[in-house]
């Protein structure tokens, strides 16, 4: 697979000649087979295990960990010279068409090539796509799957991290202490937000003051992988109460559903000052700031015998 932008492609479904290099925000299988050879993009399996027993042919391995924090805090921001170096030895150049494929099998694999996406993004790649559906929707379509090893002759970057997407940690609890204003929404299923359950890296469930519960898989038909393509806009505002100029922060575990929320929200939706809180509740129960839902002890200590 050649890394080359073909300049001004008119690709099928694309509504404006400054969009003609690339696919958008999200891909479907069929629009992917029918350009490839003219597009060329750069498929990256983001899968951690697998790639070795099969891959879509030509896609270079790029995992999941190499975009995701240590183990005490996994949606904390990756090393950005750690990261630099291992995007170099795919061969990756900034306005390289890129297409992202996750597993595709469940709602949640969706995460992660959002979260793949929001990285890359949030380090200077302007040429962004997923893969809806993943490899699997690949198999589907009939395209060609091996499981011969892929290179790329190395780039030279110099990467540096754009916060315009993230919200730290500060800048949470200045929203939860009343020190700022953010719309923040919990991207995760309601046991989560009532306190019910944890993630193990946490601390102590809950969730953040002032949040409300939107969880992610409402962009997803039940059951399946692919996000919808029919998002309302107009409708996912009022719902939410996004404001205009006001930031709109989705977080979850560990910025994983949240990333999926995010790229729904800005990507998608087109709404303006969405951010992803990457470290989320993991990070968040660790810093000392006051969180709602949280139960007391004894009321703990039942949920996590049932759960």
């Amino acid at each position: 697979m050649k890394h080359l932008a073909l300049a001004l492609t008119m690709v099928a479904g694309l509504a404006t000649a400054a969009d003609a290099e690339s696919y958008g925000p999200l891909v479907e299988a069929a629009e992917l087979a029918a350009t490839l050879d003219s597009v060329e993009p750069v498929l990256l399996d983001i899968r951690n295990a697998g790639y070795q027993d099969g891959h879509a042919e030509g896609a270079l391995f790029a995992p999941y960990r190499m975009f995701r924090g240590p183990e005490d805090n996994p949606g904390g921001l990756v090393d950005i010279e750690k990261l630099e170096a291992e995007l170099e030895e795919l061969g990756l150049e900034p306005d390289t068409p890129i297409v992202i494929l996750s597993e595709g099998k469940t709602d949640t694999d969706f995460g992660s090539a959002a979260r793949v996406y929001w990285t890359l993004k949030s380090t200077g790649f302007t040429d962004l796509s997923i893969l809806n559906g993943g490899l699997a929707s690949w198999k589907a379509a009939g395209l060609p799957v091996n499981a011969t090893a892929e290179s790329a002759f190395p780039s030279e970057l110099d990467l540096t991290f754009d916060p315009t997407w993230l919200a730290t940690t500060a800048d949470v609890a200045a929203v939860t202490e009343g020190e700022a204003e953010a719309l923040l929404v919990d991207a995760r299923p309601a046991a989560f937000f009532n306190g019910e359950k944890a993630h193990d890296a946490a601390s102590r469930p809950g969730t953040l003051p002032t949040a409300a519960n939107h969880v992610y898989t409402s962009f997803f038909e039940k059951g399946s992988p692919a996000i919808s393509t029919t998002i309302d806009s107009a409708k996912l505002k009022a719902r939410l109460g996004i404001e205009d100029g006001k930031d709109t922060v989705s977080f979850c575990n560990t910025g994983h559903w949240a990333a999926t929320h995010w790229f729904a929200l800005s990507e998608l939706a087109g709404v303006k000052n969405a951010k992803l809180y990457a470290g989320s509740m993991v990070e968040y129960s660790k810093s000392g700031h006051d969180m709602a839902n949280t139960p007391g002890l004894l009321q703990n200590l039942i949920n996590q015998i049932i759960n």
